[in-house]
């Protein structure tokens, strides 16, 4: 990747005390005093944050870590990214909210954002505002219901699609539902293809098939027990449920199927969006167009805001206030988002995550093949996966191992976070921005944790 600056600190990582550092400690007490115990990242990275640059985070204590975590793709521009920034900075000046009504950096972002598109998406969609991921997917299943007139929505296993709402159901991981006062009325799951762990004793090359037959099926017979299908929601890569990439055939076969029986195929591009694949939409590899894209995480450069982007037609007829809040649309959010797509766009950043995503997974299979408690490494991009086992030839998961790596890794300044069905896939998520050196640094801490980690 061309570049005239280095955002990164310089001497990342640098640990000088003991984690949490007396100042992060004492900030840890004050917050677990004020703030509810459900949080979770507290617990994975016990540290209090002053400052970020680039790729690299820094404690109050004044302990440098290198960021494999990016806030959860988040921040795939990196932390205090000048060109994001300073569009942050000259929206402020001018107006930081208001409702609906155009400015230009909302025109601008729209105008943008469409011809990013994938597909005959591309300059020709409609886009909707909405907050978070979860509201961007609740938007997205109102509309495809709104469409069809049919309430049942299809998704996959492992899949999450959010918390809130009615979208809870569609998120695969029961205990979400555990207090939200919802059932899983009108959802339906199909196994989604992950070939690693795959449910059914087929052969490899079968799965996507399988899946998409199961899909037909359920949208062909009447008595399926499904109910009348009205959108089918899925991943182009898991995100969650394990950095999972399907067999190259997956979309393409079920936008075949979708299609023939005019159901509503959306793409949840949360996670795997906004050049984290090493192309603006992961969906793009498959050479597809989806009737409905969820938009979120790093498209505002750090500050929440999403949307869908869908067929024009869907929009003829929809109802005033539709899918309505205060906060959708804010502009600085979306000065933000402006700024982050015309990098993308005009820089050699896509090119740089491809060739070194593709130097990157190929470290990580050389670790596996040194250790036998890697199962398998997978990925697209800045998108990879290393699941974590017990025994290779059985498969079991080892999330307990899983966590003593990130333990290790942290105690060692790296953050790098965990996923997957039983928590034991380790994720690769850091900025696409980050410096070699930086990578390099953070590969040999992952080799020196893992092998402490496991005794070898």
């Amino acid at each position: 990747m061309k570049s005239d600056y280095r955002m990164s600190f310089e001497n990342a990582p640098s640990v000088k005390t003991h984690l949490p550092g007396p100042k992060s400690e004492e900030l840890i007490k004050r917050q677990d005093s004020l703030e509810t115990e459900s949080r979770t990242y507290t617990k994975s990275f016990k540290l209090a944050v002053k400052r970020a640059r680039g790729s690299t985070i820094e404690d109050v204590d004044g302990n440098l870590f290198i960021d494999w975590f990016a806030g959860i793709c988040v921040m795939n521009l990196g932390h205090a990214n000048p060109i994001v920034r300073k569009a942050m900075i000259d929206q402020i000046d001018g107006i930081v909210h208001i409702n609906e009504l155009p400015t230009e950096a909302r025109i601008n972002f729209i105008e943008t954002l469409v011809s990013t598109l994938p597909g005959s998406l591309k300059n020709r969609a409609k886009v909707m505002f909405t907050v978070t991921g979860a509201d961007a997917c609740e938007a997205a299943i109102a509309l495809a219901r709104h469409v069809t007139k049919k309430k049942t929505i299809v998704a996959f296993g492992g899949a999450y699609h959010g918390v809130a709402g009615d979208i809870v159901g569609a998120t695969a991981n029961y205990h979400y539902r555990d207090y939200a006062g919802l059932s899983l009325q009108n959802f339906h799951h199909l196994p989604y293809p992950y070939t690693y762990r795959f449910p059914l004793k087929v052969r490899k090359e079968d799965v996507s098939k399988v899946v998409v037959d199961q899909l037909e099926y359920l949208l062909r017979d009447p008595y399926s027990g499904a109910g009348a299908v009205g959108g089918v929601l899925v991943e182009p890569i898991q995100g969650e449920g394990g950095y999972i990439v399907p067999p190259d055939d997956f979309l393409p076969m079920l936008r075949e199927v979708t299609d023939k029986y005019s159901v509503p195929l959306i793409v949840d591009e949360i996670q795997s969006g906004v050049g984290r694949t090493g192309k603006i939409w992961a969906s793009e590899y498959s050479g597809i167009t989806p009737d409905i894209v969820c938009i979120s995480k790093s498209i505002g450069g750090g500050i929440p805001t999403s949307m869908i982007a869908y067929r024009e037609e869907y929009d003829k007829g929809l109802p005033g206030g539709f899918h309505f809040g205060t906060y959708r649309g804010n502009p600085v959010a979306l000065a933000a988002g402006n700024a982050v797509l015309n990098f993308l766009k005009n820089s050699d950043l896509l090119e740089h995550v491809r060739s070194e995503g593709s130097r990157i997974k190929s470290r990580f299979e050389e670790f596996s093949r040194e250790f036998a408690g890697i199962g398998e490494v997978r990925g697209r991009g800045f998108m990879i996966g290393t699941e974590i086992v017990k025994n290779r030839e059985t498969k079991e998961p080892d999330p307990a191992l899983a966590l003593k790596v990130k333990e290790e890794m942290f105690r060692r300044g790296v953050l790098m976070h965990t996923c997957g069905h039983y928590g034991n896939v380790m994720r690769y998520m850091s900025p696409l921005t980050i410096e070699k050196d930086l990578v390099d640094r953070g590969l040999e801490i992952f080799r020196d944790a893992f092998s402490s980690a496991s005794g070898k």
